[in-house]
């Protein structure tokens, strides 16, 4: 099972590039079929090969021999541990399939946020509507616990987008519909959990001459990260926190 999953998840992850190279540019991700960006040239089933036609080409187009990102069979693999890390802590359970669809999601907010600096309508819309569905399939999170998680996760980004310049629509929207899967407790803990985590590497990049105080950086990726530790661990996190407290 270990194995499928991982399979299935390069598989998808394979076409979640395609969802990250063609949204942001207003392409159909449907049609038409995947071709070398750099000479257009259609590319054959032997070239779409999750991961390993990029290691057998050493990461060239097989046409014209131009260099092909290691993006693309990271975010293959990516999908594939995400997937079998999923699998490994729902089992064959409903939250198991909650979780597949927010993660591939949040992978291709993430990397298009990291190349674009924004995140995709289309992709939010296509969470909320999947996750509804899902909440009402599998009541879990509770109806209402995923309606007060939608106002939880995006509320306080509204509020602060409305305060400051720093936050986009993209980011609150994005906040929302993690709150959906979630619910209320641990979307407010994934935002603290993304907060945390940008601040830290904020600092590290300015530390190092990487950034500069007041360079864009992108804090979709850290809403996507916080929301998977809290989607994984949420549960075990709060009650630590809880002990600790009383």
């Amino acid at each position: 099972m270990y194995f499928l999953f991982f399979m299935i998840g390069i598989v998808l992850g394979s076409f979640l590039n395609v969802c990250i190279y063609r949204i942001p540019r207003g392409e159909s991700i449907v049609a038409p079929p995947s071709r070398c960006p750099a000479c257009g040239t259609r590319l054959r089933a032997l070239d779409l090969l999750p991961v390993l036609s990029w290691l057998w080409l050493r990461g060239r187009c097989r046409y014209c021999g131009a260099g092909v990102p290691a993006k693309y069979p990271l975010v293959e693999l990516l999908s594939g541990m995400i997937y079998v890390g999923l699998y490994h802590n729902f089992g064959l359970q409903p939250v198991l399939a909650g979780g597949l669809i927010l993660a591939s999601i949040l992978i291709v907010v993430t990397f298009t946020d990291l190349e674009h600096y924004r995140i995709p309508n289309k992709v939010v819309l296509f969470g909320f509507l999947a996750g509804l569905g899902y909440v009402i399939w599998s009541k879990e999170p509770p109806l209402i616990n995923a309606f007060f998680g939608v106002l939880a996760g995006g509320g306080p980004l509204y509020l602060l987008a409305l305060l400051t310049s720093g936050m986009g629509g993209g980011d609150v929207k994005l906040a929302a519909m993690a709150g959906l899967y979630l619910g209320w407790q641990k979307v407010i803990l994934a935002l603290f959990l993304a907060a945390g985590l940008a601040s830290l590497v904020g600092m590290t990049l300015i530390a190092l001459g990487i950034k500069k105080r007041k360079d864009p950086i992108p804090f979709g990726p850290f809403i996507a990260l916080g929301t998977m530790i809290s989607l994984l661990w949420g549960k075990q996190l709060i009650e630590w926190y809880l002990t600790m407290l009383y």
